[in-house]
């Protein structure tokens, strides 16, 4: 399952869903919470339905943001949306690893109504949207069987600690929102499974998304969120390995195989040790997914 760019569609827009499926995201997910309206949300459903019945033949995952625990709505988009060509769910504003079993659980009895192997939808949370989720980060790991990812948003908090802006005046995270982030990045790390980062809002703004992008993978993120179509070409080129790291990759890790014993080698001058082998495997490993 590869996880390096996801696009959110509205669930109530058919013309958009048409648009993103040529978007090459890895990922849809179509999004009943923030992005319908609360008296749109049954239609929403509805037609979430209809798309994941539509076409089995897809190139890309099948994603639906459900409503988080706190609204009562939960339950409710599960049931109408669990069925064959679903993928995974993101649930937002999780407090924690607990509920992510609650959810399990959920899922588990909506698969076998559904007539779906058992742990087919997986899940990738929404980590960093309530105060109580940043002091259970650590509980995701070991992860869930179900949990593919982790990523962290800034809005939602920002409304519960009454912050005026998530933002410098050059354009960076502010000090909190500097913290949230880096420790999503070591809890998915942690979990062992994908590191998400948040969107770049201004997507009219290709050249700030790149310059993020290569931020965010130089720090260790393994794909984004895209809002719009457009966001999509960027955000999967930055979060691919380029065929000169490909190439070096193979070269450590085939230098290692060669001799299994050794702790470190030498290539051009260069010395590796066992953590470089690691990330190389990994940069192999992401090139052939």
């Amino acid at each position: 399952m590869r996880l390096r760019s996801l696009l959110f569609v509205p669930a109530d827009s058919e013309r958009k869903f048409a648009k993103a499926q040529a978007s090459g995201a890895d990922g849809l997910i179509l999004d009943l919470e923030d992005a319908v309206a609360p008296t749109r949300k049954p239609l929403a459903r509805e037609m979430v339905q209809e798309m994941l019945a539509a076409d089995a033949s897809r190139n890309w995952g099948f994603w639906v943001r459900v409503n988080a625990l706190d609204t009562g709505l939960t339950l409710e988009d599960l049931s109408a949306v669990v069925r064959p060509g679903l993928d995974g769910i993101m649930v937002p504003k999780a407090n924690g690893a607990a509920d992510i079993v609650r959810i399990g659980h959920y899922l588990d009895a909506l698969e076998t109504r559904s007539g779906m192997a058992r742990g087919t939808v997986k899940v990738i949370v929404v980590s960093t949207e309530t105060a109580v989720a940043m002091f259970n980060l650590g509980s995701y790991a070991p992860a869930h069987e179900r949990l593919a990812g982790l990523t962290w948003g800034a809005e939602d908090l920002g409304a519960v600690v009454g912050s005026s802006t998530n933002k410098q005046p050059d354009g960076d995270w502010t000090q909190p929102y500097r913290v949230v982030r880096s420790m999503c990045l070591f809890a998915a790390a942690a979990a062992e499974v994908a590191r998400i980062d948040t969107l770049y809002a201004d997507f009219r703004d290709p050249l700030g998304l790149e310059e993020s992008c290569r931020i965010s993978q130089r720090d260790g993120f393994t794909g984004r969120i895209a809002i719009h179509p457009d966001q999509v070409e960027t955000i999967n080129r930055c979060f691919s390995p380029s065929a000169e790291d490909l190439a070096q990759a193979r070269r450590i890790v085939a230098a290692f195989d060669a001799d299994p014993g050794i702790g470190t080698v030498g290539i051009d001058g260069k010395m590796y040790d066992i953590p470089h082998l690691k990330l190389a495997r990994a940069i192999v490993a992401s090139a052939e997914d």
